[in-house]
């Protein structure tokens, strides 16, 4: 296991390592008297009533440093996020969307991940081919949970398969293990037509709910797409048929889960039903949202909030005339969202743009993949407007740059107009638009 990166980045003001004299620059070498590997062994040993540090000050010195803490946190951040490199996929597999990305994008886009520990601290989704025994107990002890698995089919054969890597093959036999340890679950399957749906998706999900409550849900969302799959595994994508195939599979299950846990357990992508010409299941449906970053109950979501937030709406005279930039197959339903508040709102004139998505190309048509310079092509002038609102998933987390490398600010100067990233919210889309706060 390599070195880890411990140099301290940041001691928070009056926290409990500030009062013990840590300050950036010193770095933490044992904690307890162990070494510290990773973010979350650190986060694991500081979970103490009193916690003991080995520190190299910035000086070369070295001091021992007993801290009581009762279990609050230290108030330390690192150079080094997850103190040591993230860990890259090893797999090849047939689906893989990195695979089928076109150049001039941000570089770390092009970085597969596939580490347990963004799982746990930033909800990534693992595939654990490439996760030891050594780091597997390490899970263990440390009661890592939940875990966000790329389960993708319990049929091992076919995993190898679909992942081309002989690891891929244990992955069912990995999950009963951390489930009989306590560790919880969320889990994932892109589903691909001709490999893992039909009897195998019934397979898969027969072997989840073996694991119930461990496992906690599992989103089934459809293959990814674009233009740029030139030598390949050859892949159909769904349409209205498989799609609506599909929610009928998931249904069947849905109901009886529900009868038997009080859960659903299984959730469909919005894309299903959108490609069905179904509607979007209620939101109590969804159990809490808990595959909502997965794009599953993001329109359920909104629309839920949207429709509490419009009756705060008060009946004033607003002259707005502004426009919104989103995907393809989110536009129906923004755009009743957007034809609902103008019914409502004298004045205000809302002109909604599906946004074609020529950069990816395929059929790559939901709102996170959309680019500023398809949004450029895709409206002409948009001096006219107030403002031009998207949706903030287009953006790079906590930047403002959109996927093909070009800025917020840039795609604003280029169409003369204030653009307003917006997040999945109903009542922050109503107060965005109308440039007012809703009074609850």
């Amino acid at each position: 296991m390599q070195k880890s990166n411990t140099e301290i980045s940041y001691v928070s003001p009056n926290s409990l390592a500030y009062d013990a004299g840590l300050s950036k620059g010193d770095r933490i070498l044992k904690v307890n008297g162990h070494e510290i590997h990773d973010i979350l062994e650190y986060r694991y040993l500081v979970s103490d009533s009193e916690v003991t540090l080995e520190v190299e000050k910035k000086d070369g010195s070295l001091e021992i440093i007993t801290i009581e803490s009762d279990y609050e946190d230290l108030g330390i951040e690192f150079c080094d996020a997850l103190l040591s490199d993230a860990k890259s996929c090893k797999n090849k597999c047939i689906f893989c969307f990195i695979d089928q990305l076109p150049k001039g994008m941000r570089e770390t886009v092009y970085f597969k991940d596939d580490d347990t520990r963004l799982s746990f601290l930033q909800g990534n989704y693992v595939t654990l081919t490439n996760v030891s025994e050594e780091e597997l107990s390490r899970i263990v002890a440390m009661h890592i949970s939940p875990i966000n698995i790329s389960v993708h089919t319990t049929n091992p054969d076919l995993r190898v398969k679909m992942l081309k890597n002989p690891n891929a093959a244990k992955i069912f036999d990995t999950m009963k293990m951390l489930s009989a340890h306590g560790i919880s679950m969320n889990c994932q399957v892109v589903l691909c037509p001709g490999y893992n749906d039909k009897a195998e998706l019934d397979r898969t999900i027969c072997d989840i709910e073996s694991l119930y409550p461990y496992v906690m849900s599992c989103s089934v969302v459809p293959v990814g797409l674009t233009k740029c799959r030139a030598g390949l595994t050859e892949l159909t994508p769904f349409d209205a048929l498989s799609s609506l195939e599909t929610v009928r599979q998931i249904e069947k299950y849905q109901k009886k889960f529900r009868k038997k846990y009080g859960i659903n357990l299984i959730y469909a992508a919005d894309e299903f039903y959108i490609n069905a010409k179904l509607p979007i299941p209620k939101a109590s449906e969804y159990d809490g949202f808990p595959q909502i970053e997965n794009g599953v109950g993001l329109i359920a979501s909104m629309q839920e909030e949207f429709d509490e937030a419009i009756k705060l709406v008060k009946p004033n005279k607003y002259r707005r005339n502004v426009a919104i930039a989103t995907g393809e197959i989110a536009y129906e339903f923004i755009k009743s969202l957007a034809e609902r508040l103008m019914d409502k709102c004298d004045g205000l004139k809302i002109t909604v743009f599906p946004i074609k998505n020529e950069f990816f190309g395929g059929g790559v048509n939901v709102s996170g993949l959309v680019t500023a310079s398809d949004i450029l092509s895709a409206i002409p002038d948009a001096s006219k407007f107030r403002e031009l609102f998207i949706t903030e998933c287009m953006l790079k987390s906590g930047d403002d740059v959109f996927l093909d490398n070009i800025s917020l600010s840039e795609l604003s100067k280029k169409l003369g107009v204030k653009i307003t990233p917006t997040p999945n919210d109903g009542y922050i889309f109503i107060e965005n638009i109308l440039n007012t706060q809703l009074e609850f």
